[in-house]
Parts: structure tokens; sequence; C-alpha cells
């Protein structure tokens, strides 16, 4: 690792009279799979969409690659580096599987609508670096047999693995990954781990992940950050941040029983 990516200072979002995130400072190193954890209403999600730049912090700041990045529009993240999965699936159901990666592909086009037009020499050589990368991606993520089927008809733990594969297809630094094993079953998420850990490894991808299942969070994570009600509670390895009394606190209500920590509901 060569330093932090990304760092966050005392960020602070309010809501009318709600405070839903309150000094939180973190930063997420080169290279590194960084986890945020916490229950529901923990701030986790906020954090992330701060970082997406779909909110505006109240307070603190954001610095991603040394720069101020909440001085730029949100439209403009995904050229930084910064790609983004979604809980909830966002995909184009009635496209292809290579369509919708193609359209990943979209967020380093240089092209004008007039060269796209005409087609001309840039243009066919901007598309045959879309379809390169989305192939090549296809290969990664093993995603062969579905490459021409319709999203619609795939099973659900396929589409997160697309939608997973279009973020790649932006050529990402940083890879924000929200609650990647939601709705997936155990032999699922045991290979959404081995996929995290191959992007991590072999495409040298920085990954900040929002996630509840903590043995998934136990097998990727170099570091954890744990959040309550909005702050800060632990910030560590995995083992470290499980073994926190207020991290138990928090999600228990006691500290009578770390193995029930195993996975539990964020």
């Amino acid at each position: 690792m060569s330093g932090a990516l990304l760092s966050a200072t005392d960020l602070t979002v309010r809501f009318g009279g709600l405070v839903a995130v309150n000094k939180v400072s973190f930063e997420v190193q080169r290279g590194e799979v960084f986890t945020i954890i916490g229950p529901n209403g923990a701030g986790k999600t906020t954090v992330f969409n701060l970082i997406s730049r779909i909110y505006q912090p109240t307070a603190g700041g954001i610095r991603y690659e040394g720069e101020d990045l909440v001085a730029q529009p949100p439209h403009a993240v995904a050229a930084l580096g910064i790609a983004r999965t979604f809980q909830n699936i966002e995909l184009f159901e009635f496209a292809s599987v290579l369509q919708n990666l193609l359209i990943g592909t979209h967020t380093h086009r240089r092209t004008s609508l007039w060269q796209d037009l005409l087609f001309t020499g840039a243009t066919r050589r901007a598309e045959i670096h879309a379809r390169r990368k989305a192939e090549e991606v296809i290969d990664f993520l093993s995603l062969q047999k579905y490459r021409d089927m319709m999203v619609a008809g795939l099973p659900y733990g396929v589409r997160k693995v697309v939608e997973l594969a279009r973020a790649l297809c932006a050529e990402p630094k940083l890879l924000l990954l929200d609650e990647p094993s939601s709705g997936l079953n155990v032999e699922e998420t045991d290979d959404m781990a081995w996929w995290i850990q191959d992007i991590q490894r072999d495409l040298g991808i920085t990954v900040l992940m929002v996630e509840h299942d903590m043995s998934l969070v136990s097998k990727v994570s170099d570091r954890v950050l744990a959040m309550n009600q909005g702050e800060v509670l632990a910030l560590g390895t995995p083992e470290e941040v499980q073994s926190h009394p207020g991290v138990i606190e928090a999600y228990l209500g006691s500290t009578d029983d770390l193995s029930s920590l195993r996975r539990v509901e964020a």
C-alpha cells in the first residue's frame, strides 16, 4: 500500500434536526479492502452517498487522490475513477449482459456526438476498446454463458455479478460495493468473496464496502470501520472490531454472545 487513496475528515450530515453522520473520519489506503459495518441507522449508506456525491456534507471534507471530492459534481465522480454497485440491483433488465457492460465502459468515452453519428476513426477505436474491455470483464467474472442473455431472465445471484462487472467496466481505482452479499445464499456469498479478493489482488483495485455479513467481512477485509448512530465506534482489523465491547453492545445489546455477531442484519 502506498498511502491514502480516499480520506474523510469530520464528515457531518444533518437532515433537518436529525444528525445522520457526526464527525466521521477515516482513510482508505491504496490497494486495501476497507469495510463499513453497523446496525440499521448507523449512517453507513449515508457515508457511501457522500462519497458518491449523492449527498452534500453539512460539515467536514472528503479528499480523493489528494483532491477535494466535495467540490466535484455528481456526474464527474465516475470519470475520476470511482465506480459503485447498489444494494438493490440497478441494471437495464431488457438489455443483454454485454449491453449493460458496454454502458459501464462509456465512463471514459471521449468522442463527440458528431464523431459518433459519422462513425469516425476515433469512434471506431473507442468502440473496439469498449468491447475489448467488456469481454475482458466477462472472462474475469466467468460470465461467458450469460453474455448475450437478457438481464431480466437471469437468477438474482448472477445479476449481482453482472452489476459488479458493469462497475469494473468503468475501470475504477476505487470500487464502492453496497452490501454485495445482500440476497445471496451461502454458496453465492462465498463466490462473491472470491471475486472481491481477485479484484483486489489481480486488478489492484481499492475496495470500499458496506456489508452486513460478518463472515464475508472477515474473509476479505483488511480493515473495518464500525459505526453506530452516525458515529465511529471502532476501527481496526476484522478481529479487533468484532471483539470490541462497544461493537458487541451495538449489535446485541449485551457483551454475552460474541458468536452471534458472525452474521447479523446491518
